[in-house]
């Protein structure tokens, strides 16, 4: 069972945020307020954070550790990095998360329900979601690259097959 903490304002804390890239424009007073609205939650190995079969409305940034994305607990990717986003893209228009996450080592992130940053005062919430949907448009970069290198690979051995059935005819 992951073990939730509220965010408080120490200057840990606030440094540990700062190191995400996704929201290393953010100055002390926006990062106090995201803090107001979020969690930091730390996770064991082999613990489910995000269940494909359920919405949570979450987003997560990894602050440090490993996570497993899975879909029908077939992995699609391992996350690292310390910033890597994953969770609720649902709630930005993209349609119902898909697949699951689990902690493969001890695991931090910072947990932020999209539905509070609505709540925010104008400027903060501007600010906010550009930091998630830019967090977000890194990620889908990424995940898209992949998924062509494994297509372009998976078309290459196609051919590879094929050739050596037409050579066998």
């Amino acid at each position: 069972m992951p073990n939730v903490d509220q965010l408080n304002n120490s200057i840990d804390i606030i440094d540990k945020i700062k190191t995400l890239p996704a929201l290393a424009s953010f100055d002390e007073k926006d990062i106090k307020e995201l803090l107001r609205i979020s969690k930091i939650v730390r996770y064991r190995p082999g613990d489910l954070i995000v269940d494909e079969a359920n919405y949570d409305g979450w987003i997560y940034y990894l602050i440090n550790g490993r996570v497993r994305i899975a879909k029908n607990d077939n992995e699609l990717a391992t996350l690292y990095r310390t910033g890597d986003v994953f969770g609720e893209v649902g709630g930005m228009g993209s349609g119902a998360l898909s697949v699951s996450v689990s902690a493969l080592d001890e695991t931090v992130c910072l947990k932020i329900d999209l539905s509070n940053v609505d709540g925010l005062p104008n400027e903060n919430r501007f600010v906010f979601r550009y930091a998630i949907f830019r967090g977000f448009a890194e990620v889908m970069a990424k995940r898209l690259r992949i998924t062509t290198e494994k297509y372009l690979q998976t078309k290459e051995e196609l051919e590879r097959l094929r050739k050596q059935m037409d050579d066998r005819q």
